[in-house]
């Protein structure tokens, strides 16, 4: 029976209703050239021909190459019982569990993943996650905005420029004002960013590592800005807080962060997973919910949806976010990784990456004209200068030996087309790096 869910008759009616007299009336502000040509889709195929149509489609892809890509988004090794753990039909087949009725398994898998968060950034509370790192960063600046009720955002220009232009984008039509203080070959210009901070500046946006991969401590900057009574964001990679100092031992406010690397493979561009964590003292602004833990009647446990200030819980005008969002099923991913490799392991895994990035440095400077951008400590990830525009010569290793060798800065940054960025995790092999080198010095 084919789906007819009008008759002539009440399509008449509607459009009369709406004042248009047919319904390409309603595409009229459709240049023609932009719409539709036909919709004769062609006839349905059976299962087989489906599935080696797709088989086909698939096989075009490249994807057995070594990989130095990083820039917030990296790619880790996934425990399959991460993949067997989250693929249950209870977990992988439920509709997005934000309502109250959610089961109490889902909710104490969330109240778990919280609890691993607010460990790691060593913060008091952590939230059931946001959309990505880059909405978890201006989910924060407004935070601030409302706690401090001010509207004047400073950032490190060392941040991550994709999440930096998601922050103007959300920011557009809002009473903010974002103040960008430049980065100084690599590295966060901390007196500038002190000098940035003052009595109308609302908080304090950082990385750690940057953008370009160097390692900072805020400490004193986070000070400064406690002191203009201004609060402390600080935007971090998961991976790396096994090994660094922590945005709680820097005094950090807020700290917020892209959590595609806790077991999310990268999957062409998503899903993604935005962290956040913050004080006590702010938790009440925080976008999204909060699980929180308790006993019933009969004194045993349960778990409960604590704070709701989504849209859909309250009225609009007193949500603190209307565009943030339950991962859920990114967040028990992340939740199954962190248990399975535990703090030793995620140590292992940072400090595998720290050690292939230095190897890779160290040969890669050993090609004429290849210096570093910044003579900072780095995880892992570094910026390097070449003696030609990068942007040729990745394309070319990628074309001809099916290696993506990083990636290149001058598309986001003024005067650094010559600047590549190299991220290594561990699975990346000294073989692989030494085969980068060899084909570039190659191509230089």
């Amino acid at each position: 029976m084919p789906y007819i869910p009008h008759s002539q008759a009440e399509l008449e009616e509607m459009l009369a209703t709406i004042g248009v007299k047919t319904l390409d009336d309603l595409f009229a502000d459709i240049s023609p050239d932009m719409r539709p040509k036909s919709f004769n889709l062609p006839e349905g195929m059976d299962e087989g021909s489906t599935c080696a149509f797709f088989e086909h489609l698939a096989a075009k892809n490249r994807t057995a190459m070594a990989s130095f890509l990083g820039a917030g988004y990296y790619d880790h090794v996934v425990p399959k019982a991460v993949d067997a753990l989250a693929g249950q039909s209870a977990f992988y087949t439920a509709y997005t569990p934000y309502q109250a009725e959610c089961s109490q398994g889902t909710l104490q898998a969330i109240f778990e993943f919280q609890t691993a968060i607010a460990r790691l950034m060593d913060l008091d509370f952590a939230n059931a996650s946001v959309y990505d790192g880059g909405s978890a960063l201006f989910e924060a600046s407004t935070m601030c905005v409302r706690q401090t009720r001010r509207g004047r955002v400073v950032v490190d220009e060392a941040v991550n420029p994709v999440w930096r232009s998601m922050l103007a984008t959300y920011t557009a039509n809002q009473p903010i004002e974002i103040v960008t203080v430049p980065q100084k070959n690599g590295t966060s210009d901390m007196e500038a960013l002190k000098a940035a901070v003052d009595g109308q500046t609302a908080c304090v946006i950082v990385q750690n590592p940057n953008f370009f991969g160097v390692v900072s401590d805020f400490t004193e900057l986070f000070a400064h800005a406690k002191s203009q009574k201004a609060l402390s964001v600080i935007s971090v990679y998961p991976v790396m807080q096994a090994v660094l100092k922590t945005p709680g031992e820097m005094g950090a406010d807020i700290a917020v962060g892209e959590g595609q690397s806790l077991g999310l493979p990268l999957s062409f561009g998503g899903p993604y997973l935005g962290l956040m964590a913050c004080r006590k003292s702010f938790v009440r602004q925080m976008p999204g919910r909060l699980v929180g833990r308790t006993v019933d009647t009969q004194g045993r446990t349960g778990y409960v949806l604590t704070l709701q200030a989504r849209e859909q819980h309250i009225r609009r005008a007193k949500a603190t976010s209307n565009i943030c969002s339950n991962q859920s099923l990114c967040a028990l991913r992340a939740l199954i990784y962190l248990s399975l490799v535990g703090p030793q392991g995620l140590r292992k895994v940072a400090e595998r990456g720290m050690a292939l990035a230095r190897y890779a440095s160290q040969t890669l400077l050993a090609l004429p004209g290849a210096t570093l951008l910044s003579d900072r400590p780095f995880g892992n990830e570094f910026a390097v200068c070449l003696p030609k525009p990068a942007q040729p010569l990745v394309d070319a290793l990628i074309e001809r030996y099916g290696v993506v060798a990083g990636l290149p800065l001058g598309r986001y940054y003024q005067g650094m087309d010559n600047v590549l960025l190299v991220a290594c995790t561990e699975k990346n092999s000294r073989e692989q790096i030494d085969s980068l080198v060899e084909s570039l010095g190659g191509l230089l």
